[in-house]
């Protein structure tokens, strides 16, 4: 059954329950498993309305359950398969705080990422959108990523949706590659990636990331090097330099990608490890942000971790 992923754009606080409590009372009378993921101070709001022990509903604050991307998406997946048989009925208002202009982008791209890996499940989501606190850009891309809209000028269909293939390689087109003439350079030559670990390991120390986010690190860029080993063309290489309060690793080498990769390489949870594409998956679930470039000058993948990420932990 496809799924319902509808953008709900309001104003204020009586205009945001006008809508969600008739979406999560519908939830509870088709008996689907109900779900709200929503900011405060709309969270308490809608606790005070459908209280917890009246209404069997599961609420999460929108700032600590939307923290990273890739790890929302899984989340999110895994309520789907908890309650299966049972369809979901989800109130997902992402948190747009704090992030830079890179995370953003990941964020807007998660909203359309959904289409694809929720399209066979029957949820019901509502996503909602604050016009009078959002930025103009997320308001205007939240138009673009999903297919219903619920809107002052707008109630259904939408015509301004664009499909996640096409939506992704805009994103994908977005991204800049430039490097630091101070990047330090370490090449690779073989499957022994031991040397690769320690220098590596040894500069996300010195950077400050704690111990579990400098381990993250050094698996990620282990097993991209080991896909560029491969599948790639010598020569290979990683160049890691601190970007601010970040750490940034690429692993390049100079085959070119036939056919290109999918804008949803990467991004899509595999059901096996057996599935092409599981090795990027991984990666991303354990970076703050993992980009990819395949062009002319070769395959690039970077990965950022920030010693002041939120989700260094997890």
């Amino acid at each position: 059954m496809a799924m319902e992923h509808q953008a709900f754009l309001y104003r204020d606080l009586d205009d945001f329950l006008s809508v969600t409590v008739p979406h999560l009372r519908s939830g509870l009378e088709r008996d689907q498993a109900v779900i709200a993921v929503v900011r405060e101070p709309n969270l308490a709001a809608l606790r005070d309305v459908l209280p917890p022990g009246d209404a069997p509903i599961e609420y999460f604050d929108s700032a600590e359950f939307y923290r990273h991307p890739v790890h929302t998406l899984r989340d999110y997946q895994n309520v789907v398969k908890k309650s299966a048989p049972r369809r979901v009925c989800a109130l997902a208002e992402p948190f747009w705080d704090g992030w830079d202009e890179r995370q953003t982008l990941e964020w807007i791209r998660y909203e359309s990422l959904i289409n694809v890996v929720f399209e066979g499940s029957g949820a019901r989501a509502l996503c909602p959108y604050d016009t009078g606190t959002l930025p103009p850009r997320v308001v205007a891309e939240a138009r673009r990523t999903h297919p219903l809209l619920l809107a002052p000028d707008h109630r259904g269909l939408n015509d301004d949706y664009v499909d996640p293939v096409t939506f992704g390689a805009g994103c994908d087109r977005g991204l800049r590659f430039d490097r630091p003439r101070t990047a330090e350079y370490l090449p690779i030559k073989d499957d022994d990636l031991s040397a690769l670990r320690s220098f590596l390991g040894e500069r996300a120390c010195r950077h400050g990331l704690v111990q579990q986010a400098a381990r993250n690190l050094v698996t990620a860029a282990n097993e991209a090097a080991a896909n560029a080993l491969q599948h790639g063309t010598p020569p290979i290489g990683l160049w890691v330099w601190q970007d601010g309060a970040d750490l940034v690793c690429e692993i390049g080498d100079n085959g070119f990608w036939r056919p290109g990769p999918s804008p949803l390489t990467g991004f899509i949870p595999p059901d096996t490890a057996l599935q092409r594409g599981f090795g990027l998956w991984t990666v991303r679930l354990l970076v703050d942000l993992m980009e990819l470039r395949a062009g002319w000058d070769g395959t690039f993948v970077r990965l950022r971790v920030s010693r002041d990420s939120p989700c260094r932990s997890r």
